[in-house]
C-alpha cells in the first residue's frame, strides 16, 4: 500500500514503521535557526525580566516596655512559624581598644550557659522544639534570634530571655570557644582575601571605633577573660539598649504579652557607655602587602562612603549597583567578559552609624596586577566623571526593588530586616517605601551623589600578592607603602600603625 500524500514526507525504516519527516524548506529553516542559535555571541544583557507584582510589606507594631525594651511585632500567619529576634545596639564598634573582638566571642557564648541551663540542657532545649538558633556581633549591633514552630512560643520566649538576661560564662566554655576563634584567626591571616579586606578597613577608619577587625586578633582573644565578657554584657546588654522583634504565627496582643512577661523583669543596671565616634578622614594611599608564595594578587580600591542614614544612600546604593552589584556589573564586564583577567569583580557600599566606605574588588594572577587595577580605577573614574545610561539605572532599580521580596522571605529575614530600621533610626514605614524612592531616582541623582561621595583622585588603594611581580610598576602610581605580610598588625592600631612604620617608596 503506497503512502498517501501529505505536506510532510514519509520513509520506510527498520521493521517496516513508517516516520514522518519535515518538508525541505521547512528541515533548511529549523537547521539555520540551530547554528545561529549556537554560533551568535553571548548577549551582553539579561532578556527583558517580567513587570514585577507589588509587594506589600505588612506594617509592624511597635510598644516600649516600662523597662525601655522597645518591642517590635509582624504578624505572619500563613505558617505556623515563629522568629524572636533580639538586638542590642551594640556590636563590634564598642569593643575596648585593647580587646577587639569582645563583642563576637560574647555573643558565640549566649548559647553556652545561663544561671539555670547548661550548655547541653540548651542545645536539648532547642532540638526538641525542632528550633534553629543563630546569634552574633557586627558593626552596632548584637543579636541572638531562636526560631520555631508557632506551638512552641512560650518555651521560645522564655529561653531566649535566660540566654539574654542570664548568661554565665563558664570557663570552660569561654575556653572552647576561645580555641575556635584562634582556630579561625590563624587560618585567615594567611588569606590574601581577607587580608586585603582587613588593611582596607583599617587605613579607611583609622581613628574611629571601626578601624579594626570584629573577629579580634590572635593577641586580644586570648586576653579576652570571663570578667571582659560580663563587664562587656552588663554595660551593653540592657534593656533601654535594645529591640524584641517577633515576626510569625502569633496574634500582636499575644507577642507583646509575652514580651512583657518574659523581657519585663530586665533591669538597667547603668546608663550604657557609648564609645567616641570620630569622622573617618582617609586621603590617598598605596599599600601593598608582600606575600611571596601568592600566585593571584588581592585587588582594593575605594573611598570613604556615607552613615547608614545619609540622604544619599539610596542614590549610592543604586550607584554600587551599576559599578559592581549583581544585576549591572561594569567592573565584571570591564575585567572578566572583555579581558578575561579575573573570574569575579565586585563592589561593596558598607554603611554604619557614624561612617561608611565604599569600595571596588578583584583579583588576578600576579602577571597582570597592573592591568586589571588600571581598568579598575578606569571604572571608578568614569562612574565620576560621566552620567549613567537610562539602562542601567533601569535595571539596578528592577534588582533592588525585585530583591526586596526575598529579604523578607523568612521571618527570620524580615526580623533582621526591620531590626536594622531601629538600630539606623530609620522610619518604620522604609521598607514600604523603598520600591517608591528607588524609582523616583533619576541618572542625575545617580551621578550628583557619585561626584560628590566618590574621589578617584583620592583613592585607597590595597594589593595583596607577590609583589616582585608588579612593585616596579605600582611606584609609577605614587608613593607606595610596602609591608611584608608577616608584619601586618590586625589590632585595633591595625595595620596602619605597621605600615605608618614602613617609609614610602
Amino acid at each position: 500500500m503506497r503512502p498517501q500524500k501529505g505536506r510532510g514526507r514519509e520513509r520506510i525504516v527498520a521493521g517496516g514503521a513508517r516516520r514522518r519527516t519535515l518538508p525541505r524548506k521547512l528541515y533548511w529553516t529549523c537547521l539555520v535557526a540551530v547554528l545561529f542559535a549556537v554560533l551568535s555571541p553571548a548577549r551582553d544583557f539579561p532578556p527583558d525580566a517580567l513587570p514585577s507584582k507589588p509587594f506589600v510589606l505588612p506594617a509592624p507594631a511597635v510598644r516600649v516596655l516600662p523597662n525601655g525594651l522597645k518591642v517590635v511585632v509582624i504578624e505572619r500567619r500563613s505558617l505556623p512559624l515563629l522568629t524572636v529576634r533580639l538586638v542590642v545596639k551594640s556590636g563590634a564598634e564598642s569593643d575596648p581598644p585593647a580587646l577587639p573582638g569582645t563583642a563576637q566571642l560574647l555573643s558565640a557564648l549566649l548559647t553556652e550557659g545561663t544561671s539555670t541551663r547548661t550548655a547541653r540542657q540548651i542545645s536539648e532545649t532547642i532540638d526538641s522544639m525542632g528550633g534553629l538558633t543563630d546569634g552574633g556581633a557586627g558593626w552596632d549591633e548584637s543579636f541572638v534570634s531562636l526560631s520555631v514552630l508557632a506551638d512552641y512560643g512560650d518555651a521560645a520566649f522564655d529561653l531566649l530571655s535566660d540566654m539574654v538576661m542570664h548568661p554565665v560564662f563558664v570557663p570552660a566554655e569561654v575556653e572552647r570557644k576561645r580555641r575556635q576563634t584562634l582556630s579561625g584567626l590563624e587560618v585567615v591571616r594567611d588569606d590574601p582575601d581577607y587580608v586585603a579586606d582587613a588593611v582596607f578597613r583599617q587605613i579607611a577608619f583609622r581613628g574611629t571605633v571601626y578601624g579594626h577587625s570584629e573577629d579580634g586578633t590572635v593577641q586580644s582573644v586570648r586576653r579576652i577573660t570571663p570578667a571582659d565578657l560580663r563587664a562587656f554584657h552588663d554595660n551593653y546588654y540592657q534593656p533601654s539598649n535594645a529591640v524584641l522583634a517577633i515576626v510569625g504565627d502569633m496574634k500582636t496582643s499575644e507577642a507583646f504579652e509575652r514580651a512583657g512577661k518574659y523581657f519585663g523583669s530586665w533591669v538597667n543596671r547603668a546608663p550604657h557607655a557609648v564609645p567616641a565616634a570620630p569622622p573617618a578622614s582617609a586621603g590617598q594611599r598605596i599599600v601593598a602587602v608582600d606575600k611571596p608564595d601568592a600566585v593571584q594578587t588581592e585587588i582594593r580600591v575605594g573611598n570613604l562612603g556615607v552613615p547608614r542614614n545619609s540622604p544619599d544612600y539610596l542614590a549610592l546604593s543604586v550607584a554600587d549597583q551599576i559599578l559592581g552589584g549583581p544585576s549591572e556589573n561594569r567592573l565584571f564586564k570591564a575585567l572578566r567578559s572583555h579581558q578575561g583577567l579575573t573570574y569575579g569583580a565586585s563592589s561593596e557600599l558598607l554603611s554604619y552609624q557614624t561612617a561608611g566606605m565604599w569600595l571596588a574588588k578583584t583579583f588576578t594572577r600576579t602577571s597582570e596586577t597592573m592591568k586589571s587595577l588600571h581598568l579598575a580605577l578606569e571604572q571608578l573614574k568614569r562612574m565620576h566623571d560621566h552620567p549613567i545610561m537610562s539602562s542601567e539605572l533601569e535595571t539596578a532599580q528592577g534588582y533592588l526593588i525585585g530583591h526586596l521580596a526575598l529579604d523578607f522571605e523568612t521571618s527570620d529575614g524580615a526580623a533582621a530586616q526591620t531590626l536594622q530600621l531601629l538600630v539606623y533610626d530609620l522610619p518604620l514605614d522604609y521598607w514600604s517605601r523603598f520600591p517608591e524612592r528607588i524609582r523616583s531616582l533619576t541618572p542625575d541623582d545617580i551621578w550628583t551623589a557619585t561626584r560628590e561621595r566618590l574621589a578617584p583622585d583620592n583613592n585607597i588603594i590595597v594589593l595583596v600578592g607577590n609583589l616582585s611581580g608588579f612593585k616596579k610598576d605600582l611606584k609609577k602610581l605614587g608613593p607606595v607603602e610596602f609591608i611584608p605580610l608577616a608584619d601586618v598588625d590586625f589590632g585595633s592600631q591595625g595595620p596602619a600603625r605597621a605600615i605608618g612604620e614602613h617609609s614610602a617608596e
